[in-house]
Protein backbone atom coordinates (compact mmCIF):
# COMPACT_ATOMS: atom_id res chain seq x y z
CA UNK A 1 0.00 0.00 0.00
CA UNK A 2 3.01 2.25 0.89
CA UNK A 3 4.66 1.67 -2.06
CA UNK A 4 1.53 2.48 -4.12
CA UNK A 5 1.10 5.45 -2.35
CA UNK A 6 4.77 6.56 -2.94
CA UNK A 7 4.66 6.00 -6.91
CA UNK A 8 1.58 7.73 -7.26
CA UNK A 9 3.05 10.69 -5.54
CA UNK A 10 6.51 10.67 -7.49
CA UNK A 11 3.99 10.44 -10.95
CA UNK A 12 2.25 13.86 -9.90
CA UNK A 13 5.74 15.74 -9.17
CA UNK A 14 7.28 14.41 -12.44
CA UNK A 15 3.63 15.26 -14.05
CA UNK A 16 3.76 18.97 -12.29
CA UNK A 17 7.20 19.35 -13.29
CA UNK A 18 6.77 18.71 -17.37
CA UNK A 19 4.14 20.89 -17.22
CA UNK A 20 6.09 23.79 -16.12
CA UNK A 21 9.56 23.26 -17.76
CA UNK A 22 10.91 25.98 -19.46
CA UNK A 23 10.55 25.75 -23.04
CA UNK A 24 14.25 26.39 -24.23
CA UNK A 25 12.91 28.00 -27.56
CA UNK A 26 12.47 26.82 -30.86
CA UNK A 27 15.68 26.16 -32.20
CA UNK A 28 17.33 24.64 -29.38
CA UNK A 29 14.31 22.51 -28.61
CA UNK A 30 15.01 20.76 -31.90
CA UNK A 31 18.90 21.08 -31.96
CA UNK A 32 18.10 19.07 -28.21
CA UNK A 33 16.28 16.44 -29.46
CA UNK A 34 18.21 15.46 -32.92
CA UNK A 35 21.24 15.60 -30.51
CA UNK A 36 19.23 13.31 -27.80
CA UNK A 37 18.34 11.10 -31.28
CA UNK A 38 14.68 12.14 -31.79
CA UNK A 39 13.02 12.47 -35.07
CA UNK A 40 11.44 14.55 -37.15
CA UNK A 41 8.03 13.38 -35.82
CA UNK A 42 5.51 10.55 -36.29
CA UNK A 43 4.45 12.64 -39.18
CA UNK A 44 7.48 12.23 -41.31
CA UNK A 45 7.32 8.37 -41.07
CA UNK A 46 4.78 5.55 -41.89
CA UNK A 47 1.72 5.81 -43.61
CA UNK A 48 1.71 9.66 -42.75
CA UNK A 49 4.74 10.08 -44.63
CA UNK A 50 3.14 8.28 -47.60
CA UNK A 51 0.28 10.06 -47.58
CA UNK A 52 2.38 13.57 -47.65
CA UNK A 53 4.83 12.16 -50.51
CA UNK A 54 1.81 11.21 -52.54
CA UNK A 55 0.14 14.90 -52.55
CA UNK A 56 3.17 16.34 -53.50
CA UNK A 57 5.05 13.88 -55.80
CA UNK A 58 1.56 14.06 -58.07
CA UNK A 59 1.35 18.42 -57.55
CA UNK A 60 5.27 18.28 -58.77
CA UNK A 61 4.27 15.64 -61.89
CA UNK A 62 1.08 17.49 -62.98
CA UNK A 63 2.86 20.70 -62.89
CA UNK A 64 5.97 20.33 -64.40
CA UNK A 65 7.96 21.65 -61.22
CA UNK A 66 11.26 21.31 -61.27
CA UNK A 67 13.26 22.73 -58.55
CA UNK A 68 12.21 22.53 -54.90
CA UNK A 69 12.83 24.31 -51.75
CA UNK A 70 11.95 22.86 -47.96
CA UNK A 71 12.02 25.11 -44.68
CA UNK A 72 12.22 22.76 -42.33
CA UNK A 73 13.64 19.37 -43.82
CA UNK A 74 13.82 17.65 -40.67
CA UNK A 75 15.49 14.23 -40.37
CA UNK A 76 14.80 13.71 -44.14
CA UNK A 77 12.94 10.58 -43.54
CA UNK A 78 9.76 12.21 -45.35
CA UNK A 79 12.39 13.11 -48.39
CA UNK A 80 12.97 9.45 -48.79
CA UNK A 81 9.63 9.09 -50.50
CA UNK A 82 10.09 12.32 -52.38
CA UNK A 83 10.07 12.06 -56.61
CA UNK A 84 11.91 16.16 -56.68
CA UNK A 85 13.86 16.96 -60.00
CA UNK A 86 16.14 19.10 -57.80
CA UNK A 87 16.07 19.60 -53.86
CA UNK A 88 17.08 22.29 -51.34
CA UNK A 89 16.92 22.02 -47.86
CA UNK A 90 16.83 24.04 -45.29
CA UNK A 91 16.75 23.03 -41.25
CA UNK A 92 17.50 24.92 -37.98
CA UNK A 93 19.33 21.89 -36.55
CA UNK A 94 22.83 21.04 -37.59
CA UNK A 95 22.41 17.21 -36.53
CA UNK A 96 19.34 17.35 -38.51
CA UNK A 97 21.12 18.73 -41.75
CA UNK A 98 24.40 16.50 -40.88
CA UNK A 99 21.90 13.41 -40.80
CA UNK A 100 20.13 14.21 -44.56
CA UNK A 101 23.67 15.19 -45.47
CA UNK A 102 24.75 11.46 -44.66
CA UNK A 103 21.60 9.94 -45.74
CA UNK A 104 21.45 11.60 -48.98
CA UNK A 105 25.44 11.79 -50.02
CA UNK A 106 25.46 9.73 -53.18
CA UNK A 107 21.90 11.54 -54.62
CA UNK A 108 23.38 14.71 -56.30
CA UNK A 109 20.13 16.40 -56.84
CA UNK A 110 20.06 17.21 -53.40
CA UNK A 111 21.73 20.49 -51.35
CA UNK A 112 21.34 20.75 -47.98
CA UNK A 113 22.15 24.04 -45.78
CA UNK A 114 21.95 25.51 -42.36
CA UNK A 115 18.68 27.64 -41.70
CA UNK A 116 18.32 30.77 -39.12
CA UNK A 117 15.54 32.47 -40.59
CA UNK A 118 17.09 35.64 -38.20
CA UNK A 119 20.49 35.97 -39.46
CA UNK A 120 18.74 34.96 -43.30
CA UNK A 121 18.47 37.57 -46.05
CA UNK A 122 18.68 36.43 -50.10
CA UNK A 123 17.94 39.45 -51.94
CA UNK A 124 19.40 37.99 -55.27
CA UNK A 125 16.85 34.92 -54.59
CA UNK A 126 19.88 32.58 -54.95
CA UNK A 127 17.45 30.07 -53.48
CA UNK A 128 14.55 30.43 -55.26
CA UNK A 129 12.52 27.58 -56.40
CA UNK A 130 9.18 27.08 -58.72
CA UNK A 131 8.06 25.42 -55.26
CA UNK A 132 8.07 25.71 -51.57
CA UNK A 133 7.57 23.39 -48.94
CA UNK A 134 6.19 23.77 -44.62
CA UNK A 135 5.75 20.32 -43.97
CA UNK A 136 4.35 20.12 -40.40
CA UNK A 137 6.56 23.03 -39.02
CA UNK A 138 4.69 26.12 -38.64
CA UNK A 139 2.82 24.74 -35.33
CA UNK A 140 6.53 24.43 -34.28
CA UNK A 141 7.30 28.29 -34.79
CA UNK A 142 6.56 28.97 -31.30
CA UNK A 143 8.32 32.80 -31.31
CA UNK A 144 6.25 35.17 -33.29
CA UNK A 145 9.42 37.05 -34.89
CA UNK A 146 10.47 33.56 -36.16
CA UNK A 147 7.04 32.82 -37.75
CA UNK A 148 6.82 35.90 -39.48
CA UNK A 149 10.52 35.55 -41.07
CA UNK A 150 9.85 31.97 -41.83
CA UNK A 151 6.76 32.82 -43.59
CA UNK A 152 7.81 35.68 -45.52
CA UNK A 153 10.85 33.39 -46.74
CA UNK A 154 8.76 30.63 -47.70
CA UNK A 155 6.73 32.97 -50.30
CA UNK A 156 9.28 34.97 -51.03
CA UNK A 157 11.48 32.64 -52.19
CA UNK A 158 9.03 30.59 -54.72
CA UNK A 159 8.25 31.23 -57.83
CA UNK A 160 5.07 30.08 -58.73
CA UNK A 161 3.40 27.83 -56.00
CA UNK A 162 3.50 27.22 -52.14
CA UNK A 163 2.14 23.79 -50.67
CA UNK A 164 1.30 24.32 -46.58
CA UNK A 165 0.96 20.86 -44.51
CA UNK A 166 -0.32 21.93 -40.91
CA UNK A 167 -2.71 23.19 -38.68
CA UNK A 168 -4.71 26.75 -39.28
CA UNK A 169 -6.27 27.16 -36.09
CA UNK A 170 -5.01 29.42 -33.34
CA UNK A 171 -4.38 27.56 -29.88
CA UNK A 172 -2.33 28.43 -27.32
CA UNK A 173 1.43 27.07 -26.57
CA UNK A 174 1.72 23.73 -26.08
CA UNK A 175 5.24 23.73 -24.85
CA UNK A 176 7.08 23.02 -28.55
CA UNK A 177 3.61 23.16 -30.27
CA UNK A 178 1.12 26.65 -30.86
CA UNK A 179 -0.89 26.49 -33.71
CA UNK A 180 -1.50 29.23 -35.60
CA UNK A 181 -4.37 30.18 -38.22
CA UNK A 182 -1.73 31.31 -40.97
CA UNK A 183 -4.14 31.89 -43.58
CA UNK A 184 -4.83 34.93 -42.07
CA UNK A 185 -1.66 35.82 -42.30
CA UNK A 186 -0.90 34.95 -46.08
CA UNK A 187 -4.51 37.21 -46.65
CA UNK A 188 -2.72 40.19 -44.94
CA UNK A 189 0.85 40.09 -45.78
CA UNK A 190 0.61 38.09 -49.39
CA UNK A 191 -1.79 39.54 -51.12
CA UNK A 192 -0.52 38.54 -54.58
CA UNK A 193 -0.76 34.94 -53.62
CA UNK A 194 -4.13 33.02 -53.61
CA UNK A 195 -5.41 29.47 -51.94
CA UNK A 196 -6.01 27.35 -54.95
CA UNK A 197 -6.94 24.00 -53.23
CA UNK A 198 -6.94 22.45 -49.83
CA UNK A 199 -6.31 18.95 -49.41
CA UNK A 200 -7.92 17.27 -45.77
CA UNK A 201 -5.46 14.97 -44.38
CA UNK A 202 -6.72 11.17 -45.24
CA UNK A 203 -5.73 10.43 -41.18
CA UNK A 204 -7.12 12.68 -38.84
CA UNK A 205 -6.37 13.32 -35.35
CA UNK A 206 -6.95 10.01 -33.97
CA UNK A 207 -6.77 9.32 -29.70
CA UNK A 208 -6.83 5.90 -30.55
CA UNK A 209 -3.78 6.08 -33.02
CA UNK A 210 -1.89 9.42 -32.34
CA UNK A 211 1.18 7.90 -34.23
CA UNK A 212 -0.51 7.12 -37.34
CA UNK A 213 -2.97 10.40 -37.03
CA UNK A 214 -2.37 14.44 -37.74
CA UNK A 215 -3.59 17.63 -37.18
CA UNK A 216 -2.13 18.55 -40.86
CA UNK A 217 -4.22 19.45 -44.19
CA UNK A 218 -2.56 20.62 -47.41
CA UNK A 219 -2.79 24.44 -48.24
CA UNK A 220 -1.80 25.17 -51.83
CA UNK A 221 -1.03 28.62 -52.78
CA UNK A 222 -0.47 30.04 -56.66
CA UNK A 223 1.09 33.30 -56.97
CA UNK A 224 -1.25 35.72 -59.28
Amino acid sequence: MKSTKLISKLGKILKIRKIHKVFPGSVNYWEERYAKGGTSGAGSYNRLAEFKAGVINSFILDHHIQTVLELGCGDGNQLLYAHYPKYIGLDVSVYAIRKCISLFKNDFTKSFYLYDSLAFMDNHKLFACDLTLSLDVIFHLIEDEIFDSYMNHLFDHSNHYVIIYSSNCDTPQTFHERDRKFSDWVEKNKKEWILIKMIENAYKNDQRDPMNASKSDFYIYEKK
